[in-house]
């Protein structure tokens, strides 16, 4: 290795940047050997070029409409960006300043260009570039697909809630015109349809409430309670037992109730929320084990269970069981919108109390508990 200290020449021929120096009308007068090897030229072949035959088309517009009038209005030029072509016609990217030299009489005689190769820099622009469109587009496909939802929800919702309200009128109808045949002398074998057809509109009723309450509760309207802490609530869930097991005559349902009346509720959607849990457990029970309901109350809380034998529900299943819409079983004989137990689940809640569930080979078994006194 040589002691010599590289002379000023070297300095500047192999700098880490190019220097190139033009004539006042854009011609190279000299280009140095880093600038050189850039663009696979000698040095003596880059002389007498102009300027504009080594730059890209880009480059080119670029120099005759930004970076020339600039030079001639304030004679220097920093941060611009150029591309460059090789030899073989490789573009590169660069990035340098440029100063006009002159004279004592303030007569341009040079211009001086110092330029970085910018590679890496122009690809990682470009990369900050693609990556910001990218997200503008996921952002925007999805605010799309957030917008396209809500209209295509509130639809269904409207639909639903439309439907919901628009059946009741004609199962009204038929109902009563059930009860008012029911009063007539039948025969044996019409009395037992008129009953069956009356179980099966009940049931429709039950179905329509359920689909309203859900719909309101979309579309922001919640559950709406009316309580009403002067009225007993024994005499409503023997209400709901007895029109089940008239609908069910075959199945066992054991009641023990062991209130301190009154309660501070909502009776009739306590009623609703005990016969969707009745209704689910006489679906999907052993129909030769009877369902057990207990109601009692303590210092400060309300608690009403249900429990039947039969099947165990399924771990996977006890994680959506009141979602809307679930149905853990779809047997053919066992209809349902699957909206009970999120009904069930919604009045719970708006009593400031909760429906749990749990099941065991031995039995299935909800409760809910509501406190007495009201936070």
């Amino acid at each position: 290795m040589s002691d010599q200290a590289p002379s000023f020449e070297d300095l500047y021929e192999d700098a880490p940047c190019g220097h190139l120096i033009l004539s006042p009308d854009g011609r190279l007068t000299h280009a140095n050997r880093t600038v050189s090897r850039w663009l696979g030229y000698e040095p003596a072949d880059l002389v007498g070029k102009r300027l504009l035959d080594i730059l890209s088309i880009g480059g080119k517009v670029y120099w005759e409409t930004h970076v020339r009038p600039l030079l001639r209005m304030q004679g220097s030029v920093e941060g611009i960006a150029l591309d460059f072509v090789q030899r073989e016609g490789v573009v590169v990217p660069a990035f340098g300043s440029v100063t006009v030299i002159r004279n004592a009489d303030d007569v341009a005689v040079e211009m001086r260009l110092a330029i970085f190769k910018a590679v890496e820099r122009r690809q990682f622009e470009q990369g900050l570039v693609s990556a910001r469109k990218a997200e503008a587009e996921r952002g925007r496909l999805a605010d799309e697909s957030l917008r396209t939802e809500r209209q295509n929800a509130e639809l269904r919702e409207q639909f639903i809630a439309v439907l919901g309200h628009d059946l009741r009128n004609p199962l009204a109808a038929f109902a009563g015109g059930l009860r008012l045949l029911a009063r007539e002398n039948l025969s044996e074998r019409a009395g037992k349809l008129t009953s069956m057809m009356s179980g099966s509109a009940a049931r429709m009723s039950e179905l329509i409430d359920n689909v309203m309450d859900f719909a309101k509760g979309r579309l922001g309207g919640g559950i709406v309670l009316d309580r009403n802490a002067h009225a007993p609530l024994g005499p409503t869930l023997l209400q709901v037992v007895d029109e089940l097991r008239t609908t069910h005559p075959d199945r066992a349902i054991e009641v023990e109730l062991s209130i301190d009346e009154p309660v501070d509720c909502d009776r009739p959607r306590i009623g609703q929320l005990m016969s969707n849990l009745l209704g689910n457990a006489l679906t999907h029970g052993a129909p030769d084990l009877p369902i057990r309901l207990t109601a009692s109350t303590t210092t400060d809380i309300l608690e009403i269970a249900i429990s039947n034998g039969g099947s165990q529900i399924t771990p996977a299943a006890m994680e959506k069981l009141f979602q809307p819409f679930f149905r853990g079983d779809v047997r053919p004989s066992q209809q349902g919108l699957g909206l009970g137990l999120h009904i069930a689940s919604e009045i719970a809640k708006a009593h400031d109390g909760m429906l749990t569930a749990t099941s065991s080979p031995e039995d299935t078994r909800f409760v809910f508990t509501m406190p007495l006194v009201r936070g």
